[in-house]
This record gives C-alpha cells, sequence and structure tokens, in this order.
C-alpha cells in the first residue's frame, strides 16, 4: 500500500535547494550594483598622461630600456620604464633631468 506521504523525505532537501537558490539569486541582485555585474569594473583606455615624467627613448626591447636605465642610474638620473606594448618600451624621467639624459641616451648604443 503506498501511502501519500512516503514522499515525505523530499520535502526537506528540496525546500533547502529552494532557499539556497533563492539566497544565490538575491546576492546576485545585491551585489551586481547598477547596470550588472559587467559594469562594476570600468576598463579605461591606457593612459597617455606622463604626469611629472618625460620620455627620453622608446626601444623594442626591454633590455635595452633596462640598459638605458642602469647608466642614468650610474649618473644619478632617476628614471623608470613604461612598457606601452608588446615590443615597446619607454624610458621616462623628470623634466629637470630630461636634457642630461638625452645626451646619455644620443650616446648609449643599445638603440
Amino acid at each position: 500500500m503506498a501511502v501519500a506521504g512516503s514522499l515525505h523525505w523530499l520535502v526537506g532537501p528540496g525546500l533547502i535547494l529552494v532557499v539556497l537558490v533563492l539566497i544565490g539569486l538575491f546576492m546576485r541582485w545585491a551585489f551586481s550594483g547598477p547596470g550588472g555585474p559587467e559594469k562594476r569594473l570600468p576598463t579605461r583606455p591606457p593612459s597617455t598622461d606622463d604626469g611629472l615624467l618625460t620620455q627620453i627613448a622608446a626601444y623594442s626591447r626591454r633590455e635595452s630600456a633596462l640598459a638605458l636605465r642602469a647608466v642614468l642610474s650610474d649618473a644619478g638620473i632617476r628614471s623608470t620604464i613604461r612598457l606601452a606594448g608588446p615590443h615597446r618600451a619607454e624610458v621616462l624621467v623628470f623634466p629637470e633631468d630630461a636634457d642630461r639624459a638625452r645626451v646619455l641616451a644620443a650616446s648609449f648604443p643599445g638603440a
């Protein structure tokens, strides 16, 4: 004899599953922010603003830019490297050191 209450063992897990799905949907809605989750982290184009720095040289290899940076460091000039693309490394210095750095970069054999 089949009793209608014989499926009572499905009620508990079914109810838990429904509650978890509802919590998941609520969390997705609550934390998605305006415009959905894909709008949360805006993508911006690469910045062309150098701020306080001036570009003095650009190389196709990162190693050449690192070598020039070592030469500039030996001359007491602070510098940094910006990787502007897959085959482009730019050497940047502060404006007050730009003239001396350009002279050193022009005589640098790593070009």
